[in-house]
């Protein structure tokens, strides 16, 4: 026998999902987002957008009299500045702590891969040793020569009749 769903009777041994008034945020998504965001703040199209949106800004309120919403000292365009700043500065952040952590597994695979690299080259050099060695036990077709000329030398001489 199941109970429905959302019976608050349903399966009192476990406790309920806490309902959640901030909806829940994908780590990897935002870090996403905001890598993409702090690569385009440092792109010359951004500084280029961002030049031309300051010259407009305060073009027309220097010179369309009627359309001045932020007058001389600009106090506005400061405002958005320093909330521009307040964004980009933590975004940049979070861009910067993933890239450190990319680093990091990149560099431990390295380590790894050197770590590797090593042990196979001191396994070739042991090899390559033993092969001197073994060679350098090895009669030589000098010594062979040499061999059978002392033994030719000590044996009587045999006449074929």
């Amino acid at each position: 026998m199941t109970e429905p769903r959302g019976s608050r009777a349903a399966r009192l041994d476990q406790p309920r999902e806490p309902r959640r008034l901030v909806p829940r945020l994908d780590g990897e998504a935002f870090g996403q987002f905001s890598e993409r965001i702090a690569r385009f703040l440092g792109t010359g199209r951004f500084l280029a957008y961002q030049t031309g949106i300051v010259i407009i800004w305060i073009t027309l309120n220097l010179t369309a009299i009627r359309l001045q919403w932020d007058p001389y000292p600009f106090i506005l365009l400061n405002l958005v500045f320093s909330t521009q700043a307040a964004y980009a500065a933590p975004l940049i952040l979070l861009a910067q702590n993933r890239q450190a952590d990319r680093d990091r597994v990149t560099i431990e695979e390295d380590r790894q891969r050197a770590a590797a690299a090593k042990a196979d080259t001191e396994y070739l050099a042991r090899e390559l040793a033993a092969l001197r060695i073994a060679i350098g036990e090895l009669a030589t077709r000098d010594y062979i020569r040499s061999e059978l000329h002392r033994l030719g030398e000590d044996q009587p001489e045999r006449r074929t009749p």
